[in-house]
């Protein structure tokens, strides 16, 4: 893999880091979740910074990559902000987007975490 140099990549929620600069990524293990997914290490940082993306989106961004994994990548991301945005809405929101659009969100929540859990990309 050859990583793309001085390309601005985004890590979630307005954080950004040039991509010649990641010395390392890890994944979140514990305590993983919407806003917390990547460890990102950078040049000259003592600390990693926490990622709301994937690693694999995040690798998909730095090197040069075949447009298939990136389509199936995007895919997953896409996924992952729906997952974000649905679990931020309360239960009596719910219920009123059930009731007025018949839109079970508890059900595509539900729905999408098995999706990626199937897919090995959700923890």
């Amino acid at each position: 893999m050859e990583i793309k140099e001085q390309l601005i990549v985004p890590l979630g929620y307005g954080k950004y880091v040039r991509s010649d600069k990641i010395i390392a990524i890890e994944p979140i293990e514990e305590n993983r979740g919407p806003g917390r997914r990547t460890k990102v290490f950078v040049e000259q940082l003592a600390n990693p910074i926490i990622a709301s993306r994937t690693e694999q989106t995040i690798i998909t961004n730095i090197v040069e990559t075949p447009p298939e994994i990136v389509r199936a990548t995007t895919a997953f991301e896409l996924l992952y902000d729906l997952l974000d945005d649905i679990s931020r809405v309360g239960p009596m929101l719910r219920n009123s987007i059930k009731k007025e659009a018949d839109l079970d969100l508890d059900k595509l929540e539900l729905r999408i975490r098995e999706v990626l859990e199937r897919e090995g990309d959700y923890e």
